[in-house]
């Protein structure tokens, strides 16, 4: 537990980063150049999406051995599209109802009801991430081995081994091992 918990505490450090990140680019695109709040959404998203992957992979979770790199990139990638349709569906609700040219004609209002989006959006993706990256980016199988070694495990080591071996994480990075070409190491 007091790992979880460790884990999610660098999962939130760098989500804060990554967050000041996105919601200052975003607020310069609208305010400075009213720009239209879910294009300068797409904008900042994706550049503190690059810079939260980079951060997580090294401080946040670990790499899987049984996991190869263009597979973890992937599912990386796919969850962070999907998070941003999420986020960018929330920021569209935001300002949803107002006059097209709202960004220039309604412009305080528009930022304030963007980035009330923006919060909102924020916290759902984030959760989000967090639940998919857990489950099939970070080595769970050395924590649940580490766990053995603790006095009342449920769980022999054959068992964890078996359930492990049946998870769908373990199934997807074993796939991706066997998938990866030549020289992709």
């Amino acid at each position: 537990m007091r790992k979880l918990i460790e884990q999610i505490l660098k999962f939130g450090v760098v989500g804060v980063i990554a967050a000041l990140l996105d919601f200052g680019i975003l607020n310069l695109l609208v305010i400075f150049l009213h720009m239209h709040n879910v294009i300068a959404s797409t904008i900042s998203f994706t550049l503190s999406f690059i810079f939260n992957y980079l951060a997580s992979m090294k401080y946040v979770f670990k790499h899987r051995p049984d996991m190869a790199r263009w597979m973890e990139v992937l599912i990386f990638l796919l969850s962070a599209v999907i998070g941003l349709m999420m986020n960018n569906g929330i920021i569209w609700l935001s300002t949803y109802g107002m006059n097209r040219d709202a960004f220039i004609t309604q412009h305080v209002e528009y930022v304030l009801r963007t980035n009330v989006g923006k919060i909102i959006a924020t916290f759902i993706v984030a959760v989000w991430n967090f639940v998919i990256r857990k489950i099939f980016l970070d080595d769970t199988h050395t924590a649940m081995m580490a766990k053995l070694q603790r006095k009342g495990n449920i769980y022999t080591e054959e068992e964890l081994e078996a359930k492990w071996e049946r998870s769908l994480a373990h199934r997807i990075g074993m796939w991706s091992i066997e998938h990866t070409p030549k020289g992709w190491h």
